[in-house]
């Protein structure tokens, strides 16, 4: 391996490191702060990840976030702020569980009807956010903030029982009713500790599609040297503007197979308990990974550990928000420790120019001497 692909993977390692050290370094602070033993509850939080069911769960859990990680990486790499992925992945989620307990066909039929409602539905939501940025000038960020506000009270009002909802006897949540057994994605059972969702598979498998788009195709590169700069994209004949409405298209369709692990493995409908908070989570997570497929992977498995590990220390007498703080204490870590590394690499590779300029000098002052 060449020195410079040393420093640059050094370089890239170092940020996520630097970033959970601090985290855990402040979270102990703050457990110190409160009279309490600093090191305990990582200890639980690991002594309980040794239970098979709790790695089941983490491993789901960490599906749907890699998932919703991957949608806003790819509106990153397009130097977009997609914060809307949280109110495409329910929308998307509530209206193909909506379809697919209306409609009963073959298996696989069936499961690729709901998966591709749940693409189609998270790509026209993100869309909109795309149009308005290219027509009108419109922040993505300021449009999906609002667009998630309108997903909530848009879902409100389709689940109610005079539209799409239905009632369950004697229940006061409110569902979309269940998708026949035609519609459920087989998964891999665990005996005791459980079943892990099939679609889990694919969502790790889909950054492998990630990778290979934007690393080894030309609208990848597209992608990437449109985010890195629209007007030089523009002068090598790159529609800028059409690059902007397909990333948040991609985007949008990818955050909407975010509810696709849980909503075809385990709850077979869409409910008022359907998980909130995932795309914002995954705003962290893709943050952490550095829009890249393997440090997204094992962001999502880290947040997803926190989480689940974490559910049970309020039986200790440890609050179980302590995890909460954790992940936001890592956002904050994470955005001071890449401009810290990002300074000191820059720092690093004018050093090398120095030295090697002098180098070049001594070289020519040898030969003029000669």
């Amino acid at each position: 391996m060449k020195k410079l692909d040393k420093d640059r993977l050094i370089l890239g390692l170092a940020g996520p490191v630097l970033a959970l050290f601090v985290a855990f370094a402040l979270t102990s602070v703050v457990l110190l702060v409160s009279n309490r033993d600093p090191i305990e509850p990582y200890q639980l939080m690991v002594e309980n990840a040794e239970y098979v069911d709790v790695q089941v769960l983490i491993v789901n859990q960490a599906g749907t976030y890699f998932l919703a990680a991957l949608a806003v990486a790819i509106g990153f790499r397009m130097n977009l702020f997609n914060i809307g992925v949280d109110g495409q992945y329910r929308l998307a989620a509530m209206i193909a569980a909506a379809v697919g307990a209306a409609i009963d066909l073959p298996g696989p039929l069936h499961i690729a009807l709901i998966v591709l409602v749940a693409m189609a539905v998270g790509a026209f939501w993100a869309g909109i956010a795309g149009i308005l940025k290219t027509t009108r000038g419109v922040s993505e960020v300021v449009s999906t903030i609002m667009l998630n506000a309108i997903a909530t009270s848009l879902i409100a009002w389709l689940i109610l029982p005079a539209n799409l909802g239905v009632q369950p006897e004697g229940s006061n949540d409110l569902t979309t009713g269940e998708i026949a057994e035609s519609g459920w994605f087989p998964g891999m059972n665990v005996g005791d500790g459980g079943v892990v969702y099939g679609f889990t598979f694919v969502a790790f498998a889909l950054g492998i599609v990630y990778w290979f788009v934007l690393n080894r195709t030309r609208f990848g590169f597209d992608l990437r040297a449109t985010g890195a700069s629209a007007s030089a994209a523009r002068a090598s004949g790159v529609d800028a503007k059409k690059m902007v409405v397909t990333a948040m298209l991609i985007s949008g369709a990818v955050a909407g197979l975010a509810g696709m692990p849980l909503l075809l493995g385990q709850t077979h409908t869409y409910s008022l308990s359907f998980p909130v908070g995932v795309g914002f989570t995954g705003i962290t997570i893709a943050l952490l990974g550095r829009n890249n497929p393997i440090g997204i992977f094992f962001a999502a498995l880290l947040v997803s550990f926190l989480e689940k590990t974490s559910a049970s220390l309020d039986q200790y007498g440890y609050e179980k928000e302590i995890a909460t703080i954790m992940q936001g204490l890592i956002v904050i870590s994470v955005v001071v420790s890449y401009e810290l590394v990002r300074q000191y690499g820059l720092r690093r590779q004018q050093q090398k120019v120095g030295e090697e300029l002098a180098a070049q000098a001594g070289k020519n002052e040898s030969r003029a001497a000669a």
